[in-house]
């Protein structure tokens, strides 16, 4: 059995999102995100056989599956193999009932500090942007209709922590406060976590400012704050994040990430 010590960071990222999920959720996976990809679908092997797994616009059931393959675009049709049901994107869009217990999770090329995240790109000028981004589609929908989102990226850095995003694809707090998205109309939960290749942080209870939450193995408290472009909340003591257990690391590579896509 695999020793939890050898675990790599995007291991150890894709278990900290594992763990947040619930059986009996409907759970989105984008495209080219192995990490939370890993982390859904481990979730769903190891406690969440009802979970309603999303992979490439269809309802997956791989529970049988020995080798999950991998893909990397959500056009991929090697996808649909696992497909129980399509659901057409105005069906996504739409439609409430899935969505309510839903998880999704976003990348970003810039996050502020109350989890506002830009995938559009960088530049003041949207016409003659410095670098232009994936762009916001399904993005705004996901991030406002379900229960919750998590932010995933693969650097930690001022660049793409910073005090103010060039432009907001995901709200996430807004300026603040408990009600920030309440006091909008907006059914969704809002960010819970951003896990990154340092560290887990989620946000203060009553400001929604973003608060550091656990440190991977091997980095310190000033690593994360002397790349990130704000001020964090920084809790006196902050633990290390959780390892995945043998079994974990085991599934992850014999199952879901073969490839070697989280150990690059």
């Amino acid at each position: 059995m695999e020793n939890p010590a050898a675990a790599t960071t995007r291991e150890i990222m894709a278990t900290v999102l594992a763990r947040d999920l619930v059986d009996g959720e409907w759970v989105e996976v984008g495209a080219n995100l192995p990490v939370p990809r890993a982390g859904v679908l481990l979730a769903h092997l190891l406690w969440g056989p009802n979970m309603t797994v999303m992979i490439a616009m269809t309802k997956a059931n791989v529970l049988n599956e020995p080798v999950i393959e991998e893909f990397q675009l959500i056009t991929d049709h090697r996808a649909t193999r696992w497909a129980e049901a399509y659901y057409l994107h105005n069906d996504l869009v739409e439609n409430m009932k899935f969505r309510r217990k839903g998880v999704f999770f976003a990348g970003a090329l810039q996050i502020d500090g109350y989890g506002n995240s830009n995938l559009i790109g960088i530049g003041k000028d949207y016409k003659a942007l410095k670098f232009r981004g994936p762009g916001a589609i399904g993005v705004c929908n996901a991030t406002v209709m379900n229960s919750r989102f998590h932010l995933v990226v693969n650097a930690h850095d001022k660049r793409i922590f910073v005090p103010r995003c060039d432009f907001v694809s995901a709200y996430g707090w807004g300026s603040g406060g408990s009600d920030a998205r309440t006091k909008l109309g907006l059914p969704g939960g809002g960010p819970r976590y951003v896990v990154t290749p340092l560290c887990v942080m989620d946000f203060e209870e009553d400001t929604k400012r973003m608060r550091l939450k656990s440190l991977h193995p091997g980095v310190g408290v000033d690593d994360v704050v002397k790349n990130t472009g704000f001020e964090l909340v920084v809790p006196p003591q902050v633990p290390t994040t959780p390892l995945p257990t043998h079994e974990q690391l085991h599934v992850l590579r014999s199952r879901i990430d073969v490839g070697g896509a989280l150990r690059q």
